[in-house]
């Protein structure tokens, strides 16, 4: 047995670097717990059951000044479901512990300045329609790589090279890279016009001769503004080049135009058309595919379209909802969100209709560290989900969720 002394000593060693660090730099600490319970009947095919289950993201992260130029962010997080070591004495194994970000900041990005961010890192572009971190998935996304940007009184470009698959890692058989630009002007005091440019190449050395390279760039632009008590956001994207071999031509455009009532309620209206492909047998691919997207966030908190083509079958995507918000008090918000789905281009099936989804969220903020929420959606399926042999009945789907914040 380890002595009361010997554990006392090595927590006093412990302790003499990090309070000598603390007086040369400037430290802070964070963390997280957000656990939330889930209920979904029934799931997506080919599984058409129901599922109940508790995950919970757990994070700890600290901050180092090192001086005014020079900063190291960690950030470790454990994602896991309630009961998955199977034995409450016996695994402690932490098979969901991982680093979801490490990085250096060199620089300032202000008044002109150049920002160098080099690591593990969280990115968001815009409104997060192409490039997200996804914050509602437990386990969210970071990326491998480097971002420098500017910014300056007029607006701010940052620029990321980022490596998503390298083939001499341990069990990684292909060659992913993604490089992107975007930058942010403000053409007025309520106005901001946004153009960016995406690039993502992937080599398959296992795939078929002449489908091994995809060499992708998405083009875009995204205008954001306010007038009075009206703000409004319109925003389009090209798609060209090659995906496994086969040419890329395919779109997305959208708007929104909402109202807000004195800042306790407000509306939205809403529309989004992501292109589809009618054959996708022919030598054109005309789907349009929404990246690393965050769309939780845009096509329904159900989530039946995630991953984008491949969840609309290739048929692409029409979204037209209306989305309206309530604010009680400071502390208590209701959201309430209306989608009709359709197919961009239906093709040979016999119906482009995916269906309708009700989303209501309610949201308590219990003070600085403590946020709970709860929501329910129903989907009403129609015949083109049936169709793509994605759903064939209604589903229903209930959450439940703390989120603390320190």
């Amino acid at each position: 047995m380890i002595s009361r002394k010997l554990v006392t000593f090595a927590l006093l060693l412990a302790a003499l670097p990090t309070t000598a660090l603390a007086q040369e730099v400037d430290l802070k600490f964070g963390g997280q717990v957000r656990p939330r319970f889930e209920f979904r009947e029934p799931l997506p095919l080919p599984d058409g059951g129901a599922e109940t289950f508790t995950s919970m993201r757990t994070r700890l992260d600290l901050r180092a000044g090192l001086d005014d130029n020079l900063a190291a962010f960690i950030q470790i997080q454990d994602v896991r479901l309630w009961g998955s070591e199977g034995n409450t004495l016996g695994d402690f194994s932490a098979d969901g512990l991982d680093i979801h970000q490490a990085y250096i900041d060199l620089g300032k990005a202000e008044n002109g300045g150049f920002m160098g961010r080099f690591g593990r890192q969280e990115v968001n572009f815009g409104g997060q329609r192409l490039v997200g971190a996804v914050n509602w998935a437990q386990q969210a996304r970071s990326f491998d790589g480097i971002r420098v940007g500017s910014g300056g009184s007029v607006g701010n470009v940052d620029v990321l090279a980022a490596k998503l698959q390298d083939n001499q890692a341990g069990g990684v058989e292909q060659e992913a890279d993604l490089v992107a630009g975007y930058g942010t002007w403000g053409i007025s005091e309520t106005q901001d016009l946004d153009l960016y440019w995406i690039y993502d190449h992937l080599d398959d050395d296992e795939a078929a001769p002449g489908e091994q390279q995809t060499n992708r760039h998405t083009l875009g632009a995204r205008w954001v503004g306010n007038a009075s008590r009206f703000t409004y956001r319109a925003e389009g994207s090209y798609q060209t080049g090659t995906f496994g071999g086969t040419d890329i031509s395919a779109f997305m455009f959208g708007g929104r135009l909402a109202y807000g009532f004195g800042g306790k309620a407000g509306v939205t209206l809403w529309y989004d058309y992501l292109s589809g492909d009618g054959d996708l047998g022919d030598d054109t691919l005309k789907v349009f595919d929404t990246l690393f997207a965050t769309n939780h966030k845009f096509y329904g908190f159900a989530d039946l379209f995630l991953n984008i083509p491949l969840h609309t079958g290739g048929r692409g995507l029409q979204d037209m909802a209306i989305k309206g918000t309530y604010r009680f008090n400071p502390e208590w918000m209701l959201r309430l969100d209306l989608h009709s789905f359709h197919m961009a281009d239906k093709g040979p099936l016999t119906s482009g209709h995916f269906g309708e989804e009700i989303d209501l969220v309610a949201n308590w903020k219990y003070n600085r560290y403590l946020t709970m929420s709860a929501g329910v959606a129903y989907v009403f399926q129609n015949d083109g989900w049936a169709e793509i042999g994605r759903l064939t009945k209604d589903m229903g789907w209930v959450y439940l969720m703390l989120d603390a914040k320190f």
